[in-house]
């Protein structure tokens, strides 16, 4: 195992890529998050959803991409976006890491019930892809006066 390490006829940078590279193999492949602010290892695109009495809101952060080309849709409750983001960079280059998602993606949220299908909003602004759903009026907190 050290006998390796010893070897400098090759360039030692290569045995300590490697070792990165076994590390992130036992490591880097764990299904869960590694924090309370993670999401799981290969969850594109990363996510923000907030709500107000009147609507929710859903971030997408993901740049690079064309909105013309992303599918959303909204089905009991369950938003999904799906699409494509291209590759970057030459293809026949050696990486030393790669952390850049490319390839098709989809992310499927459950918003709450009172999400109203058909008041639905998206824009796609400086990589940012803004999904705004207004909740149904019914469901409204309203404001209740005594007499």
């Amino acid at each position: 195992m050290f006998g390796s390490l010893m070897n400098f006829e090759d360039n030692p940078f290569d045995d300590f890529r490697r070792i990165q590279q076994d590390f992130d193999q036992w490591f880097g492949g764990w299904p869960w998050p590694t924090s309370i602010r993670s999401a799981a290892r290969g969850t594109y695109p990363p996510v923000n959803v907030g709500t107000t009495p009147e609507h929710i809101d859903v971030y997408m952060f993901a740049a690079g991409l064309d909105p013309k080309t992303l599918d959303i849709s909204l089905h009991q409750n369950l938003l999904t976006v799906a699409g494509e983001r291209p590759a970057s960079g030459e293809n026949d280059a050696g990486y030393y890491r790669k952390e850049r998602f490319a390839g098709n993606f989809r992310r499927s949220l459950t918003l709450p019930e009172d999400a109203d299908p058909d008041q639905v909003n998206a824009r796609y602004t400086d990589g940012v892809l803004h999904i705004q759903i207004k909740r149904r009026e019914a469901a409204r907190p309203r404001q209740i006066t005594v007499n």
